[in-house]
């Protein structure tokens, strides 16, 4: 099916793999799962560490997340992002070095600005003891020959909201108060230290039940299982795998898009500034490090949120599951009413594995969502659509609007938002670069799918999106954040 292309990929997909067998064969006792590791990491000589112990105890903290457990010693505060300490061990990075550059100077600057006592002179030049260092940087800042270096870890240089710190035995540590859950941690750990807990157990004991459950599957999948995976033949692989029904999230996206353009509108006429609301990361990133721009925040649900509702409506004691890219849709699902559960594309391809199911060898069923829906998962996809909408309704407000690829955009935005200096009145917001599709839980080559997908929606056929939303009767259902009551006043922006 698909080359996973590291090896933590790899050792992730085989836990997920065999978790999920075990759990579709009723086989998920504490001695089925202890056998994990060893059938993983077999004989005597390490393949990825230091030792074959080390290897084994990474795999068993592992399979507790694949179960929704939280590593051994670390506290449930109800976050889906974690460090492995035991994993975590391998990146023995010392933040601050001293390099060739030194010059042995007389002043010995970087030796009188440490408060900690933890810089000798040698005949070789300073020298860092480790055990002292606070990391406090002072050092680096007074040598006159930048001699000394600042190596930051790969998970802190990539959070955008500084929520990752490093305790004193040199592990990472996740400020849940902080963290928007954007993912950029897990995917940039060399070591795959940091990763989501799943819910993988409860989603196929739903599956397995009589209960209605249905599936429903983000833009940013098409095209991720194999180049011929159409939408139409992942829903296929969905009611294969066990689920009722499988939909399109870019049906909610449409709904979305149209409810979005009405409310700018709305917005515009009073000369304020809205931003958009479907990259969970992007509203988390609002909520917990901007609240004062609460109130510029579209009012308007998510698509995932639309396509939940729309399904609950006809089905009211229905199980949905969200499947995507996206991690920070695993705390969407719990801040929200809409869809119940979220795994990620990791996740799903496991549960694909488990039961021998090939995406691209299914039926392939017909197209659903508009393509203007189908590129939500794009960065300016969502600015996009809502610009459509505009012109299919034949309005025409004073659009200002920017596009924010990435978290950094996003805070920067945000911040120049937040101080009366940003000029644009249309903000959308998309945490992970390039948007959805480059999400952290994805599989393939970012540019490789990226040419699979433009191949894939290129033989979409034209529908409009207005259209679209009346055909799935999304007009006639709530999709607001907020359900009932009055929210006008949070849509005019300030303090």
């Amino acid at each position: 099916m698909i080359n996973l292309e590291h090896d933590v990929r790899r050792i992730k997909n085989e836990v997920l793999t065999r978790v999920a067998k075990l759990a579709f064969e009723d086989k998920l006792d504490p001695g089925e799962l202890g056998e994990i590791p060893f059938e993983m990491i077999k004989g005597h000589e390490p393949h990825f560490r230091c030792c074959i112990y080390k290897e084994r105890e990474i795999i068993i903290q592992r399979t507790r997340l694949a179960v929704g457990k939280m590593p051994n010693g670390v506290a449930d505060n109800g976050g889906v992002i974690t460090v492995i300490p035991s994993a975590c061990e391998g990146c023995p990075i010392t933040r601050f070095r001293v390099t060739e550059n030194c010059q042995k100077c007389m002043m010995k600057s970087c030796q009188q600005a440490c408060p900690f006592g933890a810089i000798t002179m040698t005949g070789r030049g300073a020298y860092i003891e480790q055990d002292k260092c606070k990391e406090c940087g002072r050092c680096a800042a007074a040598c006159p020959y930048n001699a000394i270096a600042d190596l930051i870890r790969p998970c802190r240089r990539s959070c955008p909201v500084n929520a990752i710190s490093i305790t004193d035995e040199k592990l990472a540590v996740i400020d849940e108060e902080k963290c928007i859950s954007c993912g950029n941690c897990m995917k940039n750990c060399p070591f795959s230290a940091i990763s989501d807990r799943s819910w993988i157990l409860p989603v196929i004991d739903a599956i397995k039940s009589d209960r209605y459950v249905a599936a429903i599957v983000a833009p940013a999948l098409e095209g991720q299982f194999g180049v011929n995976s159409t939408m139409g033949k992942l829903r296929s692989a969905l009611k294969a795998l066990g689920f009722d029904e499988a939909y399109e999230v870019a049906i909610g996206a449409d709904a979305v898009a149209k409810d979005e353009a009405e409310e700018l509108c709305e917005v515009l006429e009073g000369d304020g500034k809205m931003t958009t609301s479907c990259c969970p990361a992007f509203v988390n990133m609002i909520n917990r490090h901007f609240p004062r721009l609460k109130g510029y925040m579209s009012t308007t649900g998510s698509p995932m949120v639309a396509t939940a509702r729309m399904i609950k409506q006809a089905h009211p004691d229905a199980t949905v599951v969200f499947i995507g890219p996206c991690v920070a849709k695993k705390t969407e699902v719990q801040d929200t009413e809409g869809a119940d559960y979220a795994l990620t594309t990791e996740e799903i391809y496991a549960l694909f594995n488990a039961r021998g199911i090939d995406v691209e060898e299914m039926e392939d069923l017909p197209q659903e969502g508009s393509v203007y829906g189908k590129r939500f998962s794009e960065a300016g996809g969502v600015t996009g659509a809502v610009m459509r909408v505009l012109e299919e309704e034949g309005l025409a407000p004073a659009v200002a609007a920017h596009r924010c690829n990435g978290a950094v955009e996003c805070k920067k935005a945000l911040t120049l938002l937040a101080s009366g200096r940003f000029p644009s009145n249309f903000i959308e917001g998309m945490a992970c670069e390039g948007g959805c599709m480059n999400g952290p839980a994805n599989l393939q080559n970012p540019k490789l799918f990226t040419q699979t997908r433009n191949k894939l929606l290129a033989a979409a056929d034209g529908r409009g999106v207005v259209e679209n939303v009346k055909n799935y009767g999304l007009d006639k259902i709530d999709i607001r954040r907020i359900r009932g009551g009055d929210t006008k006043h949070m849509i005019q922006g300030g303090d």
